[in-house]
């Protein structure tokens, strides 16, 4: 393509030159012109051409940046009226339930608060709905029934801000602000799924309910609940699946915190794979690569690593990490073939044994009650017996057919649950040395733990799903609030709560067996292990942004 659509300039010979006589006369001769003419009009069409090809990449590049913005723009304005038309459908569904709501409470108003705006706001309109809610928070607790309807009692809550655990974070967004705590419980309990008030409700609350010289009102708000925001099922035998309606006492009683709050961090430099917090409560200690750190929390401030146990190899990770109850021993299991037993009661501690298996790495460590005895998961799917005072390999449990991901075992010690890379849970006879159960699942097991009490064992899928079985029983409950693998698992000693943490950087507090939220807390990165200390008072995690968590539980 020519510059500017214009054909090449035919070459002139020089003025006064013979052949510009000739060209003057009409007379055709050969065109002659000198080596240094023809460089200089070849230097420039080249610098024309050159001026014209800068030109024109500069407006191919503005073309290029408008047709990004222009994209950019679609993308933008699509996601908008896609999360437009989700938050709509979201309001109306609300606006609907409140209005079932509202229809049936209004009729228990005193006629004083019962005012034409409130009877307009029982419209299908987004544009009343906070207002009611702010006419009942401000007015029905003076009502003679309010006190039953919205009292902790009725709501099966200890206090207002419990319930905000017991519902899928972000199912609704009420209430607004300036609603009172106990509105907030009722309408977090109603998204929740929980009765305010139930058939089942005990004799005090019913008692209660006829002191105020008001029959017992019986709202089921769990039936009012699509079935998509329930986030915990019971499955039957025949696997029939419902939404679980979480009982008056699920939030309630000794032994069930409310929440927990953060308080120490802990920069241990490499993703943090293991922990485990001692008897003693003093002392936390985190896996990363190639080694263990020692920390001192019984002192509030910064902290620092008060020792760094070197294992395996350096570039190899901790995968798990256990005390004795003496505190006195630690043993370590990671991506290697040998296990650590370290002395901790030294001035410095120092490995005082290793035990090597044919495995090329260790996922799980558990040890026996009586701590005699350690066993090891292992990378081929063998479960590695070890007998701790001679250092000396007992026996293995042979039958995961890919890595043994998890471990627990039972209070009295006769029984091992184990789960695999390949989708199984194992229960395993530990007097007899043989298999005693075989669970299948679609998905392979990340973590597990078993229930003190010593009926029901909790499973965490690399589907996202915590499964919680029943020891002898074939039903089950499923829970989903983690929207990643399930990655660490572990009941609290009590055996009424259990805790468990996810790649999506979840950790979720659950209510056993049938799994109501007690509380939840997301980090900052995946949450890759955790452990409670044996007074229930701690909770410790571990996560992929290079630290350790240290939680305070509250009661």
């Amino acid at each position: 393509m020519f510059p500017q659509n214009r054909p090449p300039a035919p070459l002139q010979p020089p003025p006064g030159s013979s052949a510009s006589a000739a060209a003057a006369s009409g007379t055709p001769q050969a065109l002659k012109l000198t080596y240094p003419e023809t460089l200089d009009r070849i230097k420039e069409e080249f610098q024309f051409l050159q001026t014209q090809y800068h030109s024109l990449k500069m407006e191919c590049e503005k073309l290029a940046t408008e047709k990004t913005e222009i994209q950019r723009h679609y993308v933008m304005y699509y996601e908008m009226s896609y999360g437009l038309n989700i938050e709509m459908h979201k309001q109306t569904e609300i606006a609907k339930r409140l209005n079932v709501i509202c229809a049936q409470l209004i009729p228990f108003l005193s006629q004083e608060v019962r005012s034409p705006e409130d009877r307009r706001a029982c419209t299908h309109t987004h544009t009343h709905t906070n207002l009611l809610l702010y006419r009942f928070s401000h007015n029905l607790i003076f009502l003679p029934l309010s006190p039953f309807l919205f009292s902790p009692l009725a709501l099966g809550l200890r206090n207002p801000l419990a319930v905000q655990g017991a519902y899928p974070p972000g199912t609704f967004g009420l209430p607004p602000p300036g609603v009172n705590g106990e509105l907030a419980g009722a309408a977090a309990a109603y998204g929740a799924g929980l009765h305010l008030v139930s058939p089942q409700m005990n004799g005090s609350a019913a008692a209660a309910a006829a002191g105020y010289g008001r029959s017992p009102v019986l709202y089921f708000f769990s039936s009012l609940l699509p079935l998509s925001s329930a986030y915990s099922f019971h499955v039957s035998a025949d696997g029939q699946m419902q939404p679980v309606p979480f009982p008056p006492d699920a939030l309630l009683g000794p032994g069930i915190p409310r929440h927990a709050r953060q308080i120490h961090t802990l920069n241990h430099g490499e993703v943090v794979c293991a922990v485990t917090i001692s008897t003693s409560t003093r002392h936390v200690y985190t896996g990363g690569k190639g080694c263990v750190k020692v920390w001192d929390i019984s002192q509030p401030g910064s902290k620092s690593a008060m020792a760094q146990l070197d294992c395996l190899n350096r570039d190899n990770y901790i995968r798990s990490c256990k005390l004795l109850p003496d505190g006195r021993t630690l043993i370590v299991g990671g991506e290697a073939s040998t296990l650590s037993i370290w002395d901790l009661a030294t001035p410095t501690p120092r490995i005082k044994a290793e035990l090597t298996s044919s495995a090329p790495a260790c996922y799980a460590l558990a040890i026996s009650p009586d701590n005699k005895v350690c066993f090891s998961c292992c990378s081929d799917g063998n479960i590695v017996v070890w007998d701790l005072h001679n250092q000396t390999l007992v026996r293995q449990f042979q039958g995961h057919t890919d890595g043994a991901s998890c471990i627990d075992i039972s209070n009295d010690g006769t029984k091992l649950w184990t789960g695999g890379l390949d989708n199984t849970v194992r229960c395993w006879d530990l007097r007899e040395g043989r298999q005693l159960q075989q669970h299948d699942f679609t998905s392979q097991i990340f973590s597990l733990g078993y229930c003190p009490t010593g009926e029901w064992l909790a499973v965490g899928m690399e589907s996202s799903n915590v499964e919680v079985l029943h020891v002898s029983k074939p039903d089950k409950y499923q829970l989903h609030l983690h929207e990643s693998c399930v990655l660490s698992l572990k009941f609290a000693y009590c055996g009424k709560w259990f805790v468990s943490t996810g790649k999506d950087n979840l950790l979720n507090a659950w209510r056993t067996p049938y799994g109501s939220s007690i509380f939840q807390s997301k980090e900052s990165s995946s949450v890759l292990s955790c452990d409670i200390s044996p007074d229930d008072q701690f909770i410790v995690t571990g996560s992929g942004d290079k630290k350790a968590t240290v939680y305070e539980v509250i009661y």
